[in-house]
Formats: C-alpha cells, sequence, structure tokens
C-alpha cells in the first residue's frame, strides 16, 4: 500500500438533473482530474472513476494537496454551472491501486474511510474531511467560504488554485479583464485566507 488521498463524492438533488447535466457534471470533474494531474506533486497519478449514476471517486498520489483538490474541483464546477452542486468525502492514508488504475478494483484504509465519511455529509455541508480535528474544521470552513462564490469569483479562483498557475497579469489577460478585476474576484472569494490554509497543510504534510 502506498499513501495517497480518496476523494469521494455524488451530486447534490440528481434526481432533479437530466441525464445531459448529470454527464456534464460529471465530465466537468473528470476534466479537472485530468488538469490535476499536470501538477508538480502529482504526476504519481491522479485517477478519475464514475461510481453509480450520480456518483465519483478520486485518488491523488499525493495526500497533502486534498484540501487544494476539493477546492479546485469546487471551482471548476462552480465557474462552469452554478447550479450544479457535488458532496465531497476527503480522506488521508494508504491504499492500493491495481496496475490498470481502475478505482473501482482499489482497496485500503483511505478508500473506506473516504466513502463512509461521504454517508454522512447532509444538510448544507458538502465537504467533509475523514480525519477529523483541524484538517476537518479546516475543510468545513473552506466549504463555507466556497459556497460563497459567484461564477466570476470561482473562475479566478480555478484559475489560480493549481501550485503552477500562472501570474495573476496572464490570468487577467486570458480572461479580458484587468489584473484589479481579478484581484478583487480572488479577495471577495478568501483566496488570501484559503491560500493560508492550504499551505500549511500542505507544508505539514510534506515532513
Amino acid at each position: 500500500m502506498s499513501a495517497l488521498c480518496v476523494l469521494t463524492g455524488d451530486l447534490v438533488a440528481s434526481s432533479e438533473l437530466s441525464p445531459e447535466a448529470v454527464d456534464h457534471t460529471l465530465t466537468t470533474i473528470q476534466t479537472a482530474v485530468h488538469a490535476m494531474s499536470a501538477w508538480p506533486s502529482l504526476t504519481g497519478f491522479a485517477h478519475f472513476a464514475r461510481r453509480g449514476g450520480d456518483g465519483w471517486q478520486i485518488a491523488l498520489s499525493d495526500p497533502s494537496v486534498a484540501l487544494r483538490a476539493a477546492l479546485f474541483l469546487r471551482a471548476c464546477l462552480q465557474r462552469d454551472d452554478t447550479m450544479a452542486k457535488t458532496r465531497i468525502s476527503i480522506a488521508t492514508g494508504t491504499g492500493t491501486l491495481p496496475a490498470s488504475g481502475d478505482l473501482n478494483a482499489a482497496h485500503g484504509p483511505a478508500f473506506v474511510s473516504s466513502g463512509r465519511q461521504l454517508q454522512t455529509i447532509s444538510g448544507h455541508a458538502l465537504m467533509a474531511h475523514a480525519q477529523g480535528g483541524g484538517h476537518h474544521a479546516a475543510t468545513r470552513l473552506a466549504d463555507h467560504i466556497a459556497s460563497g462564490w459567484t461564477q466570476a469569483q470561482a473562475r479566478a479562483m480555478a484559475a489560480l488554485l493549481p501550485p503552477d498557475a500562472p501570474a495573476r497579469a496572464q490570468v487577467a489577460a486570458s480572461f479580458g479583464i484587468t489584473r484589479q478585476a481579478v484581484n478583487q474576484a480572488l479577495w471577495s472569494a478568501g483566496y488570501p485566507a484559503l491560500m493560508e490554509a492550504i499551505e500549511a497543510i500542505e507544508a505539514e504534510g510534506s515532513k
């Protein structure tokens, strides 16, 4: 078994969505995972799998990026479709992946914890961390902040959350807006505080 991070989720109120909307949302998540696979610490692996009609699971080779990855998923969804919501259960620990990378054949404590934790997420909560303690507290606070993102704020967060994100001036140019507008979106989205939390968690995980 190796150390990894597992994110397990399902779509909120999926019965009210058309099959096309469900497919679109899960494809957005899969595309986000593909983008994560280029993150420097995730060159080991970043695997995605659909589970059932509206469920999904992700395994990442670097446990420390769990919160960054969860928020990146939220940002990508809210950037593309503000109506699409998913619960996200985070677990870090050990697990075993088959050579094919098929998560439906994976096993280990991290997979079990993530799946079980998902069943406890209810109400307005969308994110939880199975480890509890400070990690869960940071995840719940981040969840609360992300729930208030506008589509413009989510777009800025999706562009700047990756560890190898381009300069804000480049992001502004790609959006066709000013750097000041990008800065305003990030500030309103809680980016400075969220990044402090993410970087503190990742620094602890690298020790």
